[in-house]
């Protein structure tokens, strides 16, 4: 499960006294138990490794957002810092598909769905997420869905 794997993470970096990367590891990890208290009052539970990624996609934007403003800001050192917390999440990430990929995916949606204009993008955006959510940076993937109805 990816919740052993981070907390053998976070293992590991205490004893080898990496502090940026356990504290990368410790911000993961605290998410992760407040998701885990969120979801306490859900009805049904959820697949422990996708409502993990969920987490780590969430952490990962943040962590783009932040370094764009530090750097649009001039704020060189804190955007190192974000930037070092985003190589620890992006670690734990499955593999994403690249754009190229990503377009196809849509591609074979809008045939499959018969979409044809923008006021189709929620059911292609939603089917996409469905099957491909671990994979794909759902924000870049709006982009190309409504750059695909041009």
């Amino acid at each position: 499960m990816l919740r052993d794997t981070i907390k053998a993470a976070q293992i590991t970096a205490m004893k080898g006294g990496e502090k940026e990367r356990l504290a990368a590891v410790r911000l993961i990890l605290a998410k992760i138990k407040d998701r885990d208290i969120e979801l306490r009052t859900a009805s049904a539970p959820a697949d422990d490794d996708a409502m993990v990624i969920d987490v780590l996609q969430k952490m990962a934007k943040q962590r783009r957002e932040s370094i764009q403003m530090f750097e649009t800001g001039g704020r060189d050192e804190l955007a190192a810092q974000e930037k070092s917390e985003l190589a620890v999440i992006e670690e734990f990430l499955p593999a994403q598909l690249s754009d190229a990929e990503v377009a196809s995916l849509i591609d074979g949606i809008k045939a499959e769905t018969g979409a044809e204009s923008i006021k189709d993008m929620g059911k292609v955006m939603a089917l996409l997420k469905e099957r491909h959510g671990t994979e794909i940076d759902m924000s870049k993937a709006s982009g190309l869905v409504k750059a695909s109805f041009g």
